[in-house]
């Protein structure tokens, strides 16, 4: 009987503890789906490139669609000046010898017959000698034809004799004529001749001068070195007007014809516009580069630009039927262009665009806009900044 009891009492206490368990796992379910549900949903993230503008903002905007206009791209392509082959002279020894004056540097400034440097030549003393010898010669045979023209007329020699007189004149005549022009060619001039006729004395010195005005722009020789005629000393060149060469891709080289106008830019001079017109365009391809050589003149007075600085050539494209954009409406972020697009009442987002280069103010639209997209053509900076900050 007692152990009946017992019995019953285990088995009512073993009930009331599974009912105590399953209402306290209840009750923690109930709590863990009511803190559930209390939790609030994920808001969906800002879109970076659109923004709504304020009243403020608007004020400073303008919209219309992108312009189809006759557009003419402007083609960049590198280039270098150089001096104009047609105004430098290089410039030599008229005959062998050595180095005993030099009195011309590199940048210095000279004028046409300016004495550059001075040279001894065994060669130009051994000529003198030579056109002294004929010059006695023809003195000698001059009088012997004078004295036979008289003894002839008085019958005293024969014709024969006169006529042999007469030959050797024309032949003393002669060696001299052939000696005077080898002095010519070697660099004497006719008053140096003459004094050579009068003092009878020769000068082994000789000197080279300067063909025209200019700069001296290149030196080869020291003091002391012997040159040969066929070395070039000094090369001296006209700054005042300079070559711009450019180098236009194949692609490209039926875009210049002699006779277009061309902008010439060169960075060192805060790339200063220059306007010229190409005078020269190669008619053979480079084999190397793929490129076609365009040539354009341009005034150097002022001596700013120097050969061989770095230019780039501006040349217009054919034109061509384009959408186009101010410049006004490109916001450029890293290094990429974008324009604002309406997307809404006062709603505009930032779109990146491929856009070609500028002229007149305008860019070309390659891709990325459509024609009946309305875009913000004035004030995208201010609405730029407004996007920007609400991005903060």
């Amino acid at each position: 009987m007692i152990r009946f009891s017992q019995s019953v009492v285990l088995m009512a206490i073993a009930v009331t503890l599974a009912g105590c368990g399953k209402d306290e796992g209840a009750k923690d379910g109930a709590a863990k789906s009511a803190q559930a549900g209390a939790a609030p949903a994920a808001k969906p993230a800002a879109d970076p490139l659109a923004v709504e503008a304020d009243a403020e903002t608007l004020k400073w905007l303008e919209s219309a669609s992108p312009q189809g206009v006759e557009f003419r791209e402007m083609l960049r392509v590198p280039a270098a000046a150089s001096v104009d082959e047609t105004r430098v002279a290089r410039i030599g020894a008229s005959v062998t010898g050595r180095i005993t004056d030099l009195k011309a540097i590199v940048g210095q400034n000279v004028v046409r017959g300016q004495v550059l440097a001075t040279l001894n030549s065994t060669e130009l003393s051994t000529a003198q000698l030579s056109f002294l010898k004929a010059y006695s010669a023809k003195l000698l045979a001059e009088r012997a034809a004078q004295r036979a023209k008289l003894l002839f007329e008085a019958d005293v020699i024969g014709e024969a004799e006169f006529q042999r007189r007469e030959t050797e004149l024309s032949q003393a005549q002669a060696e001299m004529s052939a000696s005077h022009d080898q002095l010519v060619v070697l660099g004497m001039s006719e008053k140096g001749i003459a004094r050579l006729e009068e003092s009878r004395t020769v000068n082994s010195q000789s000197f080279v001068v300067a063909s025209i005005s200019g700069t001296v722009i290149e030196r080869t020789v020291a003091q002391g070195q012997v040159v040969q005629p066929a070395d070039a000393v000094f090369t001296v060149a006209d700054l005042s007007r300079l070559w711009v060469q450019a180098e236009v891709p194949e692609k490209q080289s039926d875009l210049v014809k002699v006779g277009d106008t061309v902008k010439v830019q060169i960075p060192a001079l805060d790339n200063r516009a220059i306007d010229g017109r190409i005078v020269f365009v190669s008619s053979t391809v480079n084999p190397e580069t793929r490129t076609v050589t365009a040539r354009t003149e341009v005034d150097n007075t002022d001596r700013s630009i120097r050969p061989a600085m770095l230019a780039s050539m501006l040349i217009q494209d054919r034109p061509q039927r384009r959408l186009v954009v101010p410049v006004d409406a490109v916001v450029r972020e890293n290094n990429r262009d974008y324009l604002f697009v309406t997307s809404g009442k006062n709603r505009f987002r930032l779109v990146q665009v491929d856009l070609g280069a500028e002229s007149n103010g305008v860019r070309p639209v390659i891709g990325g806009i459509k024609p009946e997209d309305t875009i913000v053509t004035k004030g995208a900076f201010h609405l730029n900044n407004e996007r920007k900050q609400n991005l903060q």
